[in-house]
């Protein structure tokens, strides 16, 4: 009998404030970097407690999809590969390999597909697995957001922060949608990210009814190059400016709490929102909402029939 697996994939964060350059060297391959880029990082990192709950939080969503494969009969492990740390997507797959593992499929916890991020991971994948050996035949989930269960699973989340507001207030919110942003040039490469965001905000926003919404990005880089606009940031300001006192973050390119979450929204956007009188509230994360497990093994199982 073919012995089967599922390699859940994420982003990767340091430990601890000490590996903060090394981080930021892998992710930067090695380019130079200023001494006020690293502590402007670790500042971000110590106002959330001196690390993100990124690997914390992929390894507990990994251990509740296997329970919920299992449960649906797949005998099968979850393992967990981390683009820029520990434990390395290489790492994972030798580990893979010596435990006879010879199909699997692979799902990166983004479910929005973009070349310069999803096809990252799948080269990464397949140059892990070609150095391992090429014994495991691996199979890779793209894009995922169309899942029925994510679509619900959002839906609850917003319908709760929505009632977070008072009656009144409620129906003056502004919801916003947000995904990290990556540079603009992928719009010329007809990369499929930005309309694929776009389009699950729409699917949101129809399911919940006659909401007033929008979608912006969040998160970008300063690396010279325009990237993927409106900036979260810039956008409270303009809502501030046409009367909107009540908004909801959604940020739905992300599916657990992190650095971008707990640092770039709960506290730098905060930061900006009361200086301009706008209460802004968020949606909770993912993380282990067992909807959200649902529409992961969803997305897997096909490809493990």
């Amino acid at each position: 009998m073919v012995k089967k697996a599922v390699l859940m994939l994420a982003y990767g964060s340091p430990d601890c404030l000490d590996d903060m350059e090394a981080y930021l060297n892998d992710i930067r391959g090695g380019r130079p970097m200023s001494r006020e880029f690293v502590t402007e990082f670790k500042h971000r990192y110590a106002q959330i407690g001196g690390r993100s709950p990124l690997g914390e939080n992929t390894f507990e969503q990994a251990a509740c999809a296997q329970r919920v494969l299992r449960a649906r009969g797949h005998d099968v492990r979850v393992y967990v590969g981390m683009r820029h740390w520990s434990p390395w997507i290489r790492e994972t797959v030798v580990r893979m390999t010596g435990d006879g593992v010879e199909e699997a499929v692979a799902i990166v916890m983004a479910p929005h597909y973009s070349s310069l991020s999803i096809g990252r991971y799948r080269e990464a994948v397949d140059e892990s697995a070609k150095t391992a050996g090429g014994r495991i035949r691996f199979s890779f989930v793209d894009s995922w957001w169309r899942q029925p269960a994510l679509l619900k699973a959002q839906e609850a989340h917003v319908r709760a922060g929505l009632a977070s507001f008072s009656g009144d207030d409620r129906k003056a919110v502004k919801i916003v949608f947000t995904a990290h942003s990556l540079p603009e040039r992928l719009l010329k490469m007809g990369d499929p990210y930005d309309s694929e965001l776009k389009g699950n905000a729409n699917a949101i926003a129809q399911r919940l009814g006659t909401v007033d919404w929008m979608f912006s990005y969040q998160s970008a880089a300063h690396t010279g190059e325009p990237w993927l606009g409106p900036q979260i940031e810039d956008v409270i300001p303009d809502l501030a400016d046409k009367g909107y006192r009540h908004v909801l973050v959604a940020p739905i390119g992300f599916v657990c709490d992190h650095v971008e979450i707990l640092y770039d929204i709960d506290i730098g956007l905060q930061e900006i929102a009361r200086s301009r009188g706008v209460d802004v509230r968020r949606i909770a994360s993912m993380n282990c909402d067992a909807t959200f497990i649902e529409a992961v093994v969803d997305a897997v199982e096909d490809r493990l029939n």
